[in-house]
């Protein structure tokens, strides 16, 4: 399957499916975390739509099987909410709900797009699941909403006790917002494990 992890640069979700013998490949404006080939650095709307992948050492037009995206959640998440009103004046809130309609709207058979607790559920449509680390083998909690098309919900793999709220009590720091950003590992394997199977 010909997999596009959008606005990903850890890899962590991008490796969980390469590890199955997916055609996965990362797509951010910065570069691989871990160093890895199989990440383009660019535009996440034209990867979603041009189907860009790299072979034999220049970049082809494929089409994509499935895209799993995660849009930046500053301007949407609703633990800012306190910012809203300057975001919605200066325009940024809603530069950021266009490109999440762009990545919903990409002609991709399967998309999954994931995001905090955000406006995206009054604005555009409210998700079709939300987990938990604790259901996928971490015993924490951070709401994560699911927007799907053609794709089932996740089942949890690994239910955990534990409810440490570790992402909201983070300090701040220059890296805060990439820890709080990075998909736990149980997760990208249940994503991998699950809807990779339905090529």
């Amino acid at each position: 399957m010909k997999v596009l992890i959008d606005c990903e640069f850890s890899g962590i979700v991008r490796a969980a499916f390469r590890k199955l013998g997916h055609d996965a490949w990362s797509c951010d404006l910065l570069p691989a975390e871990d160093g890895s080939p199989y990440h383009i650095v660019g535009d996440a709307i034209k990867a979603a739509y041009e189907g860009r992948t790299w072979e034999d050492g220049r970049l082809s037009a494929e089409p994509w099987d499935l895209m799993i995206c995660h849009p930046p959640c500053t301007h949407l998440a609703v633990s800012g909410a306190r910012y809203f009103a300057a975001k919605r004046a200066d325009g940024r809130q809603q530069e950021a709900i266009e490109f999440v309609r762009k990545l919903l709207d990409a002609p991709i058979e399967k998309i999954a797009l994931e995001q905090p607790i955000s406006i995206i559920s009054s604005v555009i449509r409210k998700p079709d699941q939300i987990i938990q680390p604790w259901m996928f083998g971490h015993g924490e909690t951070k709401a994560t909403c699911l927007w799907l098309k053609n794709l089932p919900k996740l089942i949890p793999t690994n239910i955990v006790d534990g409810r440490d709220d570790r992402i909201h009590k983070m300090p701040p720091g220059p890296d805060r917002w990439k820890k709080r950003s990075t998909t736990y590992q149980g997760i990208a394997n249940a994503m991998a494990e699950q809807w990779g199977k339905m090529c």
